[in-house]
């Protein structure tokens, strides 16, 4: 994998699904006047293109030419948030050729952020890890699984999708599993990363403590 200095202020943020990371991120995004990129939906698009396409998410090598050629246009088409994308996202997430492809965007995005903008936040799973280990502030966010099942029902329910929420936990769980086992670029905590349990938080407050956290990393860069 190609690598490009990242030289740019970077609040890298990792997490469980559903945990309220992407929120999160695009709060501070528009704090600090940063540009956000949500990497799941990179993985998600790349998924929407294979079933598009008629293709096999657990063929490997269809996976990696659809990497190479996501339509970044669509990212906030709400396709992208449905069930069978989520689960095609997680299979396709898996195979390396997939992960180098969309490496090399992140890292570029992180390096040189889009529109001028000073500075990048991105979310994600390997964010701190994989994607930028020297970003100076680096989340963790969790919460419990039977408070992100919920948020995850009403988040679909907000497009008009109807789940049961015993379903989605069961779903949750064995995602989770299956991003802390997988070989490659793995669910886990930076050595460095600020863990935020947002379990018992609305957004403001959990806003509130993500920014206390990670401030004080980002301000001096700014200066």
């Amino acid at each position: 994998m190609t690598d490009v200095p990242v030289t740019a202020p970077v609040i890298a943020i990792d997490g469980t699904a559903a945990c309220g990371k992407g929120t999160l991120a695009r709060k501070l995004g528009l704090h600090y006047g940063f540009a956000h990129l949500d990497s799941g939906a990179l993985y998600r698009l790349v998924a929407l293109g294979l079933i598009d396409s008629q293709g096999d998410p657990h063929d490997h090598a269809a996976a990696e030419r659809a990497a190479r050629a996501i339509d970044l246009s669509r990212i906030g088409d709400p396709k992208i948030r449905t069930d069978v994308v989520g689960k095609a996202a997680s299979t396709v997430a898996a195979f390396p050729g997939v992960r180098a492809a969309l490496f090399a965007y992140q890292r570029a995005f992180a390096a040189r952020p889009p529109d001028g903008k000073r500075g990048a936040v991105i979310d994600g799973r390997d964010i701190g890890t994989v994607i930028a280990p020297e970003a100076p502030a680096k989340l963790f966010i969790d919460a419990k699984p039977e408070i992100r099942a919920r948020r995850r029902r009403l988040e679909l329910a907000s497009h008009g999708i109807v789940r049961d929420e015993a379903e989605i936990l069961s779903e949750l769980l064995a995602r989770d599993a299956a991003d802390r086992s997988r070989p490659i670029s793995p669910l886990r905590e930076a050595p460095d990363a600020m863990l935020l349990d947002t379990s018992d938080l609305g957004i403001d407050a959990a806003f509130a403590a993500a920014l206390a956290l990670v401030d004080p990393k980002i301000r001096p860069k700014l200066v």
